[in-house]
């Protein structure tokens, strides 16, 4: 080769083309690494281990948002906000052992005396599950290397992507852990085990920061569900907590009453609150719908929609467990409640109903009414008119929006806007791309000497026959804030409120 050649040979662009080359095969080298560790831990990243008195299949998956999932069929799932990392914890009830559930059955401390040894139970299982899920996602990541590039030092650099991925994960998956966020759990299933899966949230106000007793009683929860369901009370009554069902917007949907039925029994519920719009168009022949509240066997306090008349009004108050408030206080279950209806009627179009401003100011006039007279909780029927009670009460139940929202006020008021309980009514069948509006309800827990909300439980049902049900539960994070001056919102009550679609 002539030295003219030699100069006029292109270095940079072989060069280039070697970076590339070179480039793509590391690229490759990664994306065997990802692709067979996932395989890895798809075909073997699980363990059986024994956790109180039940065995649990515990296994790893990818998932952008880290979560820990608990697997009770044929009830449903419960899932919770454990850790921050790219990976999801699944646990699954495979056995449940006959002599440990039958010893809680015969001893009521059995529970409490699990509380001591299930941590550690769960930590072993944990680590064995992290072991075998490195062992296989290497072992994955390694004969896919072999596979892709039938050559062994690649298959090894794969094997050493995963790992270190994994590792990382977990790393940042310990790091973030969560232990208090057994408290606050999503379930998504039947109704019918709702209450007994998710627990009462006595607990959760009286043992929040215990996570042992906090896991050893969902155990024993899920436990008691597989070995008895049939004869499990409904619900565990506590003299220290009023429960509350929030419903709104039924707006004549009559499936709402058995739905209203269901929560109250399954829940024990102490009273139901209906912020309004219990009707379509409040009329006469609309009135017979609320005869069934006296079947409801709780007081029931209601306060007027824009879409119920005075006439509406009228039939609740015919009913004996009925309180109606319209601009009045009255006590019930030990909670003192203020409520007033909608100065609005919008099915009479000859009528001249006040403007947004109008029902604003209207609002401002009842808030300074009741300001400092101990309300615990106000009902209106939307934040319109509810806006004004920021400072006057600790918690404002409103609806109208047809979707559940909760912000907290500047002066250190909750306000918890319901969803349709009716499912936005007839026309909720045809809400967005055929599917229809969900059932939404809440069971709110009070403490009975302070007034004031400890925790919640959001209710969303749909699915054939209504008998789907997800359940999250949300602990108050501040129950006895003082009301009436500016707290400092916490990350979950910024500007934007939560919302449930």
């Amino acid at each position: 080769m002539s030295w003219e050649a030699i100069r006029a040979y292109d270095y940079r662009g072989a060069f280039d083309r070697v970076r590339a080359g070179r480039a793509w095969r590391w690229g490759g080298v990664v994306v065997a690494g990802l692709v067979g560790g996932w395989l890895g831990l798809a075909l073997g990243g699980e363990v059986v281990t024994p956790i109180g008195p039940a065995d649990v299949t515990l296994g790893l998956s990818p998932q952008w948002e880290g979560e820990t999932v608990v697997d009770v069929r044929p009830l449903g799932q419960l899932a919770f906000d454990t850790h921050d990392a790219p990976l999801r914890l699944n646990a699954t009830i495979s056995d449940i052992r006959l002599s440990a559930a039958e010893e809680m059955f015969a001893d009521p401390d059995a529970i409490n005396r699990m509380a001591a040894g299930i941590g550690s139970d769960l930590r072993a299982g944990v680590i064995s599950l992290l072991v075998r899920a490195l062992v296989a996602a290497t072992l994955g990541a390694v004969l896919m290397g072999l596979l892709l590039f039938r050559s062994v030092w690649r298959s090894l650099f794969s094997g050493v992507v995963s790992l270190a991925v994994l590792v990382a994960s977990g790393a940042l998956a310990a790091s973030s852990f969560n232990p208090s966020a057994i408290a606050e759990p999503r379930y998504t299933g039947l109704i019918a085990g709702a209450p007994q899966v998710v627990g009462g949230a006595e607990a959760v106000v009286s043992r929040f920061n215990q996570y042992q007793e906090q896991l050893a009683g969902l155990v024993g929860n899920v436990a008691m569900i597989y070995e008895a369901t049939s004869t499990l009370p409904v619900y565990e009554e506590d003299e220290s907590v009023v429960r509350v069902l929030h419903v709104s917007d039924i707006q004549l949907n009559p499936a709402s009453w058995s739905i209203i039925r269901t929560l109250r029994e399954q829940y024990a519920v102490d009273v139901i609150v209906d912020s309004g719009d219990l009707t379509d168009r409040g009329s006469a022949a609309e009135d017979v719908f609320a005869d069934e509240i006296a079947d409801l066997e709780v007081p029931y306090v209601w306060v007027r929609g824009e879409h119920d008349s005075m006439g509406t009004q009228r039939a609740v108050e015919a009913q004996p467990n009925a309180v109606v408030l319209d601009e009045d206080t009255e006590e019930v279950a030990g909670l003192t409640f203020f409520g007033a209806g909608d100065p609005r009627y919008t099915p009479d179009a000859t009528r001249l109903n006040p403007d947004e401003e109008a029902v604003a100011a209207l609002g401002e006039d009842q808030a300074a009414s009741v300001a400092g007279d101990g309300v615990d909780v106000a009902v209106l029927h939307t934040r319109t008119q509810g806006d004004a009670f920021d400072g006057a009460v600790p918690l404002v139940l409103t609806g109208g929006d047809h979707m559940r929202s909760t912000a907290l006020g500047e002066e250190g008021t909750r306000f918890l806007v319901q969803g349709s309980t009716g499912g936005a009514g007839l026309s909720g069948l045809d809400h967005g791309m055929g599917r229809p509006t969900p059932y939404q309800a809440s069971v709110l827990y009070f403490d009975v000497e302070t007034g004031r909300l400890q925790a919640r439980d959001d209710i969303d049902l749909g699915g054939i026959g209504l008998t789907s049900a997800q359940v999250e539960r949300h602990v108050e994070p501040e129950p006895d804030r003082p009301v009436g001056y500016e707290p400092e919102a916490s990350e979950e009550d910024a500007t934007e409120p939560e919302r449930t679609p």
